[in-house]
């Protein structure tokens, strides 16, 4: 077992699964979505972008884009949340729903990354 793969594999799991946590509830509602649980899906995904450098396959490549669409992604709904309560409101549904509309993009490219990976997987098999 290759225990560099083990901890690849992992990080790209761990950047899906909590991305999902934060992205599962309803879209306009701020008590579903927790602020910490997004900047954890960003430092996640951040940690697995740079796992990814060095790979100079194809399949690497795709891996790597797929990556940097998830971190644009999460930054951006990043700067939205604190832009949206810099002046210390609550967050409004209409800000919500951007940010969660933004997870759930980066939510789409970390899937695209765990199918590439077990399509890797399943050709380094055979």
């Amino acid at each position: 077992m290759n225990l560099e793969k083990v901890v690849f594999g992992f990080f790209i799991l761990l950047a899906l699964t909590v991305n999902f946590g934060f992205f599962v509830g309803d879209i306009d509602n701020p008590a579903h979505h927790h602020r910490y649980e997004l900047y954890a899906a960003l430092v996640i995904s951040l940690i697995t972008t740079i796992l990814k450098f060095g790979d100079r396959s194809q399949m690497g490549a795709i891996l790597l884009a797929s990556s940097l669409v998830a971190d644009l992604q999460l930054i951006v709904a990043v700067i939205v949340w604190s832009s949206a309560t810099v002046s210390g409101d609550p967050l409004s549904p209409d800000s919500m729903a951007i940010i969660v509309s933004l997870s759930g993009g980066a939510l789409v490219a970390n899937m695209i990354s765990v199918v590439l990976l077990v399509v890797e997987t399943l050709m380094f098999r055979r």
